[in-house]
């Protein structure tokens, strides 16, 4: 078994210098990396404070369009709930106007299904967008992700 190697490193003293005669500091590069973060984000101020606030916006437009759409989903699934028995039992019916109503039912019936859960990401969001809170708002992206694919999935075809 080979020998293990001591460090030789004397604590406070300086490090050799490289072969070329200078180093370049670790800390002085993420001083002046930190230094130029700063820099880009006074800079850019005025832009991130206003994709906050149009967030912010967009959030709360989307949360009274869902909670519209959910308030007319209730109405219309009562009245589908109601109606749908009787319609069956017509033959005066047509064939694609029951499935189209069939069809309804169960969007509206989605769309009810899936309202806590939009409900929650959109308050969990605005609130993570009121505050400043980044991590209220991580994690959302696939959340409204698939908030998007259940409304494109009910769109019709």
């Amino acid at each position: 078994m080979p020998t293990p190697i001591k460090a030789t490193v004397k604590v406070g003293a300086k490090p050799a210098a490289a072969s070329s005669g200078s180093i370049v500091r670790f800390s002085d590069q993420l001083t002046n990396s930190i230094t130029d973060v700063a820099k880009i984000i006074e800079q850019h101020k005025g832009m991130i404070d206003s994709i906050q606030e149009i967030a912010l916006e967009l959030t709360t437009s989307i949360g009274t369009l869902h909670t519209l759409t959910v308030k007319y989903a209730r109405t219309a699934n009562q009245i589908l709930d109601v109606l749908l028995p009787i319609l069956k039992n017509l033959p005066l019916i047509p064939k694609n106007v029951m499935q189209m109503l069939i069809n309804l039912e169960v969007t509206t019936q989605k769309i009810i299904d899936n309202e806590a859960a939009t409900s929650r990401t959109i308050t969990d969001v605005s609130a993570g967008l009121r505050t400043g809170d980044v991590n209220r708002i991580q994690g959302h992206a696939g959340q409204l992700q698939l908030v998007t694919k259940t409304l494109t999935d009910m769109l019709p075809k």
